[in-house]
């Protein structure tokens, strides 16, 4: 942990840099093929929940009732591919989708029968097709007024470039996110729109923490030949990293627990939903962040005269310093050598001086 807390000191200081802006090809390439695999899993569709597809659940109270014995009996009773999950208070929760022609009191009554439970244990609830489709669209209409939002006050307080960065970041998490869900196949309820913007708001907040100290290092730089806005931009980012990484790592941390040990170990499929959303979000939001938004960000800048100008001075002062520290390279060289061809018994000019400055220094032996 030293050696980390060491790192991220060296970061910060500029003794140690990765050049994540000048391998944006790279993370470009990496975005690209993830977002594409995801597109295919978005292509093929998402497993929408009873809350924006309608249908009816059913919930049944039985102590030692397991999944599978549920899944068997729900599966002998309708033709429509019910879902079966545990709840976290110990009951069993069965989804049938509205393509079901059986009545709701129908499927009630044969359950109560198959499972030897009384039938006021089966607990009946009915959802249509139209309410899942409000929820749909205002679900919708919530990201768009939140991606608006984050837009302008981006532009505001930052700048308009940084605001087009940000929003790329966001779109690219939120690509990512949906395709890993449709491609897994975990169904798609209100706790997963809750976990999608969660995780936008995380992403957001990371990025404007990098773009703040990319602003610090950007103040005044037209006035000096040394650094690019790459470079600088670069420096932020590496100044920020080792915090991006906790805070990611801390952030994961419990949601792994309730996707893969609440989920997955024990059972309570309701945690699934949005656990995965959090889980893949909070990942892609830090990725986004560094090999995203900030390498675009710089590649916006650099297309401004001011910027292109900037670069060009600083590539030639480079030049110039390069070509002084070969001369002088060529320089010493020459002399050594030319003190080594002579003969024994001569020094050359460098050697007397050399010489005469020891016997400056050294007291006479001469009485």
């Amino acid at each position: 942990m030293s050696r980390f807390s060491n790192l991220g000191h060296r970061l910060y200081q500029g003794e140690v840099s990765f050049d994540f802006v000048g391998r944006r090809k790279l993370w470009y390439s990496i975005s690209g093929v993830i977002v594409l695999v995801a597109a295919i899993g978005l292509a093929m569709g998402l497993h929408l929940g009873i809350e924006f597809k309608g249908g009816s659940v059913y919930t049944v109270s039985k102590p030692g009732l397991t999944v599978s014995q549920a899944q068997e009996t729900a599966d002998g009773i309708v033709s429509s591919h019910p879902l079966v999950q545990s709840t976290d208070s110990g009951k069993i929760r069965i989804q049938v989708s509205t393509e079901e022609t059986k009545s709701s009191d129908e499927i009630r009554s044969e359950l109560s029968q198959k499972l030897s439970v009384p039938l006021d244990t089966v607990e009946a609830q009915v959802i249509g097709p139209s309410w899942g489709k409000q929820i749909s669209q205002k679900a919708l209409t919530g990201l768009i007024v939140f991606m608006v939002l984050v837009t302008v006050y981006l532009a505001i307080a930052f700048e308009w470039r940084m605001a087009v960065a940000a929003l790329v970041a966001l779109i690219h998490d939120l690509l990512i996110t949906i395709g890993v869900y449709a491609l897994v196949g975990f169904e798609v309820t209100p706790g997963t729109v809750i976990g999608f913007l969660t995780i936008l708001g995380y992403s957001l907040y990371d990025t404007v923490v990098v773009f703040d100290t990319v602003k610090e290092n950007t103040k005044g730089l037209t006035k000096q030949n040394k650094r690019t806005y790459s470079d600088a931009a670069n420096a932020g980012l590496n100044q920020t990293l080792v915090r991006s990484l906790n805070t990611t790592v801390v952030a994961l941390l419990p949601v792994a627990a309730l996707l893969f040990i609440g989920g997955g170990f024990l059972g309570a499929g309701t945690l699934n939903d949005i656990s995965l959303a959090l889980f893949i979000g909070l990942a892609a939001g830090a990725y986004s962040s560094i090999c995203v938004a900030t390498p675009l960000l710089a590649q916006l800048k650099e297309e401004e005269p001011e910027m292109k100008a900037l670069r060009k001075r600083v590539l030639q002062h480079r030049a110039a310093a390069a070509a002084k520290g070969e001369t002088e390279e060529g320089v010493l060289g020459d002399e050594e050598s030319a003190d080594e061809e002579q003969p024994a018994g001569m020094v050359g000019q460098r050697g007397r001086s050399a010489g005469t400055a020891r016997a400056k220094g050294r007291p006479s032996t001469k009485r």
